[in-house]
């Protein structure tokens, strides 16, 4: 199967700090990749690049094998339809000013699509009430708030959509509905997804893969199984160590990882592996050399000099 989206030694810096710092990886159609790391890893810059919200500083990114940076015009229109995003913020992502059918038939405006009761369609798929299509941002809640936006992602019918942390500012109760409204409409319209979170516990369920970042790099790459049964990279292995589990038993008896002082600035990245100033397996290779990202068993690749 040939990816649908290709990361190739992607960079991205503003002046000198290095938000996104040389990361490769390729997405597949109809899979959910799972994008994860602390706040400040570059995560969210990573999401706006293949959005091409913003311009890499070096690097590509092919889409359907074309590179989205050498399209004409016209090509960009037509990509601009096949790839959306679902923010973070159901609040701030809404213009208040607008009912919930303006919001969700502008993608249809912007691409001249004829509405032909589509809007109303999007309310029923998402699970709202179609009566409700006059309504504003603030006669609805939090949750239904963002299945406007899932909906408003989904008028110009795209194939590739960045959930961006999109339940990480919901109630605990009111995520699992959206992930579980997430799932059902990836089955049902052959989806892809970018999903970028910080809590793995959300990742395992909905990602087939599982991408790892610190400071700007990616530092293991695997099937989500694969991934949470063994995690190779000691920053992985602290993530998912802070994982509580819902046994009392076995969460007072497991062993917890505590890493050590800060993450380091973006505008000063150590010099060898990004990870070395808090790893607690650190070599003195670490601090001069960075690990290349290499495969080191089927589908699971990983960027440490302990292997």
């Amino acid at each position: 199967m040939k990816p649908v989206i290709q990361l190739q030694h992607i960079k991205k810096y503003y002046d000198t700090l290095k938000a996104v710092d040389d990361i490769s990886f390729d997405i597949y159609p109809g899979e959910t990749l799972g994008l994860v790391g602390e706040s400040g890893s570059g995560k969210t810059t990573t999401g706006k690049l293949i959005l091409s919200l913003e311009k890499p500083t070096a690097g590509d990114i092919l889409y359907n094998g074309q590179s989205i940076f050498a399209m004409t015009p016209q090509q960009t229109f037509a990509w601009r339809r096949e790839v959306q995003i679902i923010f973070q913020d159901p609040y701030a992502s809404l213009n208040p000013r607008m009912t919930a059918g303006d919001i969700i038939g502008e993608p249809l405006k912007v691409h001249s699509l004829p509405d032909n009761g589509r809007v109303e369609k999007l309310l029923q798929l998402v699970g709202l009430n179609p009566e409700h299509r006059g309504r504003f941002p603030h006669e609805f809640s939090g949750g239904q708030r963002q299945r406007i936006g899932i909906a408003r992602a989904l008028a110009a019918e795209p194939s590739f959509i960045v959930c961006d942390e999109a339940i990480s500012a919901l109630d605990v109760s009111v995520q699992a509905q959206i992930l579980n409204l997430l799932k059902q409409l990836q089955e049902q319209l052959g989806l892809t997804y970018l999903f970028i979170a910080h809590d793995l516990r959300v990742v395992k369920y909905l990602s087939k893969r599982v991408a790892v970042m610190y400071l700007g790099t990616l530092v293991e790459i695997a099937a989500s199984e694969e991934l949470y049964a063994n995690p190779l990279h000691p920053y992985t292995e602290a993530l998912l160590s802070a994982i509580m589990i819902p046994d009392p038993a076995l969460e007072k008896n497991r062993s917890r990882i505590v890493l050590k002082g800060d993450i380091p600035s973006p505008l000063h990245p150590p010099k060898g592996c990004v990870f070395c100033t808090r790893c607690p397996k650190v070599m003195p290779k670490c601090h001069v050399e960075r690990p290349a990202l290499r495969q080191v068993k089927e589908g699971h690749f990983v960027a440490c000099h302990l292997l």
